[in-house]
């Protein structure tokens, strides 16, 4: 027995140090990773895969895969995964405070700031020049993900009907009607897709209750209480249990809920957070630590880092119970070709989405003809030029501190 003891006792140092060398990769990675999924994919293989040889290309472009089918943020969900494969969901949660921190640092900061200068009564007119600038990121974001996921006739109708729908009915209870009723359009049509051979599915329901149970917790004690940092949460919960298709996405479900229906942010405030979250390192629903500290910009300083608190526990952990759900048994569920059909139409109405929010934040500059320019210039230097967007959105503040 002793000898056996022995033979063991040496893994469990060697496991922390893979663990925290691990982790400070995946804060290299939170440090300087802009630009949405397919930008952090990317750096993802180069430093977990070819690297690190955490895992194989194949095995990390599956859980990218998995982590598109579920609700919640595509490269959180995908690291978070990674996580919990190399070392359980002790290290996973780990994951994701690593990985989340710096962006939810950095927009939590710029809240205050804002919030600070309005304060002194000193004008956001400074920012003027990068709101504009914030609908072309939009714009390009949803064509460049368009490009990926319609690929036919029927993709580009549910595209357009999504967009209509949501355009139509401005409310936050629009989008999962959307999005569900895209995913049904589809799935009906999995004939199209190749047969696999199908393995009885062993489902542990612990985190899916955990998901369920947290949902009708917080909205339950939200309606009772009435405390605004508890429905702040239940609010971002929801929203991260809805949106499909990452940061794109998530944009209009906000912009509707939070400036349209609930009236917490101004445009102006939402457009300059938008703005800068797309030069921000790490994951885009980071954005919502913008909006729970603005939400809760009356409550003094701990009120204001309490609502960014809320909102940034409420938008990330939906996603992270769901993958800790689904990951256990993907590989027998992705052989149902009903669920991979149901993708296709999903992605479809979360573009639709998309630009149904690029319409409404267009639509009150189309009389400016700066705006309009402004739009149509980032527009163009994103697509056409290898400018780094963080230097676009630079200029564009201190243009506007000196006109």
């Amino acid at each position: 027995m002793a000898s056996y003891l022995s033979t063991l006792s040496p893994i469990a140092p060697v496991r922390r140090i893979r663990f925290i060398i691990f982790l400070k990769d995946v804060f290299i990675l939170a440090c300087t990773t802009f630009g949405g999924p397919q930008i952090h994919l990317a750096m993802m293989l180069d430093r977990f895969v070819v690297k690190r040889r955490y895992l194989t290309e194949a095995e990390l472009l599956e859980l990218n895969a998995l982590c598109q089918i579920l609700p919640g943020p595509t490269s959180t969900q995908t690291i978070t995964a990674l996580g919990f494969k190399i070392g359980g969901p002790n290290l996973a949660y780990l994951t994701l405070i690593v990985w989340s921190l710096p962006g939810v640092v950095v927009m939590t900061s710029v809240a205050i700031g804002i919030y600070y200068v309005q304060q002194r009564s000193i004008s956001l007119d400074f920012t003027r020049f990068i709101q504009p600038m914030a609908v072309g990121f939009l714009i390009v974001a949803g064509y460049r993900i368009a490009k990926k996921v319609i690929l036919n006739q029927r993709g580009m109708v549910l595209a357009i009907v999504s967009a209509l729908a949501s355009y139509a009915f401005p409310s936050p209870y629009i989008t999962p009607v959307v999005l569900v009723a895209g995913g049904f359009a589809t799935a009906f049509l999995y004939e199209k897709h190749e047969k696999m051979e199908k393995a009885p599915i062993q489902i542990r329901w612990a985190n899916f209750f955990l998901w369920i149970g947290v949902l009708v917790g917080a909205a339950t004690l939200g309606a009772i209480t009435k405390s605004l940092p508890l429905r702040l949460f239940e609010n971002f919960y929801r929203n991260g249990s809805l949106v499909f298709g990452g940061g794109q996405v998530l944009t209009p479900m906000l912009y509707n809920e939070f400036v349209e229906f609930k009236h917490y942010l101004s445009r102006q405030e939402f457009l300059s957070g938008l703005a800068i979250v797309q030069v921000t390192p790490g994951p885009v629903f980071s954005f919502a630590s913008y909006i729970g500290v603005l939400s809760m910009r009356n409550g003094g300083l701990s009120g204001q880092l309490l609502g960014g608190f809320a909102a940034t526990a409420g938008i990330f952990l939906p996603g992270t119970f769901l993958i800790f759900f689904v990951y256990r048994f993907w590989n027998q569920l992705k052989r149902y070709r009903a669920v991979r059909a149901s993708l296709e139409g999903i992605n479809a109405a979360s573009t639709g989405l998309t630009a149904s929010a690029a319409i409404s934040l267009f639509q009150p500059m189309a009389e400016n003809g700066l705006s309009v320019l402004l739009v149509v210039a980032t527009i163009l230097l994103l697509e056409y030029s290898k400018i780094p967007p963080y230097l676009l959105i630079i200029a564009g503040l201190f243009l506007g501190f000196l006109v």
